[in-house]
């Protein structure tokens, strides 16, 4: 199980890394999935990511001082919801519709009441990086 974690880490770097360079692929999303894959695949591949460029510069902010750009926000928000509302059509059963509507009422409200929304130069400076 531990290979395959691994596996869909690096799976869903690339797809953060290619987020990076083509603003219609979320950024965050996947590589938040990296961090989650990496943590329960292997020590090793989790602390090369939690030190990289890409987790510093997209990640750390967020998970050290619960800070996002209103960017990836919006990416994130819109990603999640896009997946539970799909999921939501898929399933075709009302207790779980209704227990997916709920789930999204509660992200929207921890996003909103949670998480601190600034500017991405203000994002920068926080962590302590150059614009």
């Amino acid at each position: 199980m531990r290979i395959i974690y691994c596996i869909l880490g690096f799976v869903t770097l690339g797809l953060g890394i290619i987020g990076i360079v083509l603003p219609i692929i979320p950024t965050v999303p996947f590589l938040l999935l990296t961090s989650f894959f990496f943590s329960k695949g292997s020590k090793r591949f989790n602390d090369w990511f939690t030190n990289s460029k890409i987790y510093k510069r997209y990640l750390e902010g967020f998970v050290k001082n619960k800070i996002m750009t209103l960017k990836s926000e919006i990416m994130l928000l819109a990603f999640v919801t896009s997946l539970l509302v799909l999921a939501m059509w898929k399933v075709n059963n009302i207790y779980m519709s209704v227990c997916l509507i709920i789930l999204i009422i509660f992200k929207y409200l921890y996003f909103i009441f949670c998480i601190e929304t600034v500017s991405k130069e203000e994002y920068l400076n926080r962590r302590g990086l150059n614009a």
